[in-house]
């Protein structure tokens, strides 16, 4: 055990901006900022993103209307074949806005078409069946990262351009006690479910005949050009709730979603899309909040589509198990992500990397900036391993593997302009020995936690750059770490030092203040 102390570097000032919070000199916002409740009407434009981004445009909808009403609920008490003939009238027409007025609506499958907006005004709820019935015949989608075919999506979209689900209401899915949410989720994790070589045309999943049904997702385009979500709110799904696919030109701004205590209950997951702004909403989730995703082993090799140019501004975080989460689905690269002033409030890791030794794909040009972190488990956590529950022998660190096309490289991770208020842990690093996670800076940050470094294994290239750091608890474990730089680091530990451990060939620098 070695033991060595820092330089003492000059607190931040603070200025108050709104009750009972302040804003650092950063200017990174407070809760009150950010999320939904702080959506201005207009939208800014999208010109801060530290990469080439094409210029976003918001979808336009002709002037004409076609308005819900009570005369078209079914005998069955549900509006879907109604609502979804309007929606295809409006479309053969060259498209327009489909209102549904307040009331408590109930229905199947929505399909949405070109140049069709569904507004929901302020008091409309539509919940959703839980009988896999009302989710037939089965549409092409993805699901977990794999492409099959499934029950898609409370509302969906196919091959569409300028679409829109917009307005102050909600979409609720069914009862909590209903049957489909205790359907298991495959036999086994979707990859070994199914088979990557086999067409995706015959890859149903529709729960007939005793076959899998993978649970909707709330709202789920795939293969659209032009997508706005705009003020709308996500309660009780059964699986994710935003997850547009294989979509360009993408827009989503001030909604909500709530959907803690529900299993794989994740916020936003952008998967394999381009072009993306996310702002001003607020995520309070059984899951990850913000999510980006690529596909899945072999299938989504074999599709190889990226994520990328993805901007995330201006966004809350409450619950959830990562408030940015990067994978697990990483196989088809992830890169050119932006997101700035944003709030963590409560998310049990504030930034989390993930993927697996058979996820592949690479993750790289990453950048996150005036974020405020509060009462979160851990501010940062690369969880690149997993658990031999989920992939067996390949969760294991040691020996290290053969490099495969099925290997996933994460680098060019750039975190910067953050206070993290109040934390159990600063940092686990648990990344893959045989391509070490490298080229990752941590920058000009206040931090207040218990403990700092649980574990740093298998890193090439790692800068801690002017921080401070309030701890209880100063042990730091590296393990098979190479070029990892503290510089300007202030520690503030109960006996003014800083104890680390060193196992392995390791290269541990630190460059105290002059």
């Amino acid at each position: 055990m070695r033991r060595l102390t820092m330089g003492l570097a000059a607190l931040l000032a603070t200025v108050v901006v709104c009750a009972h919070e302040v804003r650092d000199t950063w200017s990174i916002p407070a809760k009150c900022e950010v999320g939904a409740d702080a959506m201005p009407q207009v939208m800014d434009a999208v010109d801060e993103a530290p990469f080439l981004m094409k210029k976003l445009k918001r979808p336009t909808f002709p002037r004409r209307l076609m308005l819900l009403t009570t005369d078209d609920i079914a005998a069955d008490g549900k509006i879907t074949p109604a609502i979804n003939t309007m929606i295809q009238r409006l479309s053969k027409k060259g498209g327009g806005t489909l209102v549904v007025p307040e009331g408590h609506w109930i229905s199947g499958r929505i399909t949405l078409m070109s140049n069709v907006e569904l507004r929901l005004e302020e008091g409309a709820v539509i919940e959703f069946s839980g009988s896999p019935d009302d989710y037939q015949p089965a549409v092409f989608t993805r699901h977990e990262g794999v492409e099959v075919m499934g029950a898609g999506a409370f509302i969906y979209a196919n091959k569409q351009k300028n679409i829109a689900l917009t307005g102050k209401g909600k979409i609720i899915g069914p009862p909590m006690d209903v049957p489909m949410r205790s359907f298991p989720n495959g036999r086994n994790v979707v990859e070994k479910d199914i088979d990557y070589r086999m067409p995706v045309a015959q890859r149903l999943c529709d729960g007939i005949d005793g076959r899998t049904f993978y649970r909707p997702k709330s709202f789920s385009p795939i293969n659209c050009k032009n997508v706005l979500v705009e003020g709308v709110t996500f309660e009780r799904s059964v699986l994710w709730n935003v997850n547009p696919v294989y979509c360009d030109n993408v827009i989503i701004r001030g909604i909500t979603v709530n959907s803690v205590g529900v299993p794989s209950g994740d916020g936003i997951d952008i998967s394999s899309c381009s072009n993306v702004l996310i702002e001003y909403s607020t995520l309070n989730c059984g899951d990850d909040c913000f999510t980006i995703k690529s596909g899945r082993c072999e299938d989504g090799l074999r599709v190889n589509r990226p994520t990328t140019n993805v901007v995330i501004r201006y966004c809350l975080a409450k619950d959830g198990h990562g408030g940015i989460t990067l994978g697990s689905e990483t196989a088809g690269g992830i890169n050119h992500v932006y997101l700035h002033d944003c709030v963590f409030y409560g998310t049990r890791t504030g930034f989390r990397f993930k993927t697996r030794r058979n996820r592949g794909g690479t993750v790289e040009n990453i950048v996150y900036e005036n974020v405020r972190l509060v009462d979160v488990r851990e501010a940062f956590t690369w969880d690149l391993l997993g658990s031999e529950m989920y992939v067996g022998e390949l969760a294991r660190r040691t020996p290290p593997l053969d490099i495969t096309p099925l290997t996933p490289t994460v680098r060019g991770i750039t975190i910067r302009n953050f206070v993290v208020e109040s934390a159990d842990r600063l940092l686990t690093v648990n990344a893959i020995p045989e391509i070490p996670c490298s080229n990752v800076l941590i920058e000009n940050g206040k931090v207040r936690t218990n403990r700092i470094v649980r574990t740093m294994n298998d890193v090439d290239g790692f800068t801690f750059r002017n921080l401070e750091i309030q701890a209880t608890d100063n042990r730091m474990t590296f393990d098979n770490s190479r070029n990892v730089l503290f510089d300007h680091v202030t520690f503030h530990v109960p006996t003014g030092q800083v104890d680390y451990q060193i196992i392995g060939e390791n290269g541990v620098t630190v460059t105290p203040l002059p």
